[in-house]
């Protein structure tokens, strides 16, 4: 291989120009053996977050991501393989209803997931609470589980691109979080390694999501679809509405009682509507003929959720943990809900003890919020908007400074955005 040196590859990208593929492999080979230090790439990863990538330059990036460890082959299931990516928002809890539907329908749903970071859940988190439930499985597990029961949802194998975690680390640090190349690299690699041969991505947009500008949204969409589509994998991205909470559960525990009230024809709207949205594409893509809506309704999608559950050990009967304090947070006047700001809310959830600041944090698994109100609702004075549920009274105090603007009201009409917004792929 041709010799590089760091210096000479950060300069490349500082200035603007296009790394070669010989560069890149020589960068990532490197860097995984330590002779590029972590000063460097950082460097060169917030050279990256001004300049940019171009497509070829970034389709090698995440090859190479890729390539830095092992692929879980899938080849040999009966059934077609399709999976779901959310980029995170506050009361997601699709996975859980999600993964089990599809599979429901006939498909292999590899859901490989991840813990939640500040006012954004992870499904894991959720799935946690449930007594017995493991998220780590080997690879044999998971092809035999796909197999039998047809949906896992577990954590990504250390195996899976790799050299992905030590970059986040790094742009967790640096500020360079926010870029699109590398935001798209780091899904990709990780959905591509894990074997899917196709992929529905939910890009969260609004108040509450990661990226809030519609543009952005749909150019980050744009950018994992062609990603997944030059590495074979059929990949479609669906634009969704994350400006007021999915659901009225924003918290772990919560989240799970939710879904599995959706599993059962019953739940709230929103949520239904976005995990029928999603799974007709998925479905789609997968080549199968089926309503996803009769098998939501004729139970068997919540037949395969406790299959899948008590797979992993768990027990799909349980009773899950409850707070020991609660605290309603009432309208200040009558009129009409504005908004219900996600965004608001996640924090409030995630000081009440459902998130996390660092990843090796704990988090509760009864603590958060219950949203009582929805946009475009009218409320009386002194009305229940809000409970609150956390493990202590401080807190209990820390979620109700956080949570005190996150509705508005007013007087006018309010019509509710859509929740799918634009298909993409």
């Amino acid at each position: 291989m041709t010799s590089f040196s760091a210096v000479d590859v950060i300069s490349t990208k500082r200035d603007g120009g296009v790394l070669s593929d010989e560069a890149i492999s020589w960068l990532f080979d490197a860097y995984m053996k330590g002779d590029v230090a972590d000063e460097q790439m950082s460097a060169l990863l917030m050279a990256v977050f001004f300049n940019g990538m171009a497509p070829g330059e970034l389709r090698t990036w995440t090859q190479r991501m890729i390539d830095s460890g092992e692929r879980l082959d899938l080849s040999g299931l009966t059934r077609p393989t399709v999976d779901k990516h959310s980029t995170g928002g506050v009361g997601d809890k699709i996975s859980l209803i999600l993964a089990p539907l599809v599979a429901a329908c006939g498909a292999a749903v590899p859901q490989l997931s991840g813990r939640g970071l500040g006012h954004t859940g992870g499904t894991l988190d959720k799935l946690e609470t449930i007594p017995g439930w493991r998220a780590e499985l080997s690879n044999d597990e998971i092809r035999a589980q796909l197999e039998n029961v047809g949906a896992v949802i577990c954590a990504a194998g250390q195996g899976l691109a790799p050299v992905d975690r030590r970059l986040y680390a790094l742009r967790d640090v640096t500020g360079t979080v926010e870029s699109i190349p590398l935001i798209s690299s780091s899904i990709m690699s990780k959905k591509i390694a894990e074997g899917t041969s196709s992929l529905v991505l939910d890009v969260k947009v609004g108040r509450g999501a990661f990226i809030k500008d519609p543009g952005r949204a749909r150019e980050l969409a744009e950018t994992m679809v062609a990603l997944g589509t030059a590495h074979g994998v059929k990949t479609v991205a669906q634009l969704t509405n994350m400006d007021a909470p999915l659901g009225r559960a924003v918290g772990n525990a919560m989240e799970v009682t939710e879904s599995v009230e959706v599993l059962k024809g019953a739940g709230p709207h929103d949520v239904r509507e976005l995990t029928l949205g999603l799974a007709r594409i998925m479905v789609e893509l997968a080549g199968l003929d089926v309503d996803p809506e009769e098998k939501l309704d004729d139970g068997s999608a919540f037949d395969v959720y406790g299959q899948m559950i008590r797979a992993q050990g768990g027990d799909s009967d349980a009773t899950l943990a409850t707070a020991k304090f609660h605290e309603t947070i009432v309208a200040p006047r009558a009129g009409v809900v504005q908004q219900v700001d996600a965004l608001r809310v996640g924090v409030a959830a995630w000081r009440l003890g459902a998130g996390r600041a660092r990843k090796e944090d704990p988090v509760s698994a009864a603590a958060g919020v219950l949203c009582l109100v929805r946009e475009g609702d009218v409320v009386a004075a002194n009305e229940p908007i809000f409970e609150l549920h956390a493990d202590d009274m401080s807190h209990i105090v820390l979620g109700r400074t956080a949570i005190e603007s996150a509705l508005v009201i007013g007087d006018d009409t309010v019509v509710p955005l859509p929740m799918l917004i634009e298909r993409i792929g």
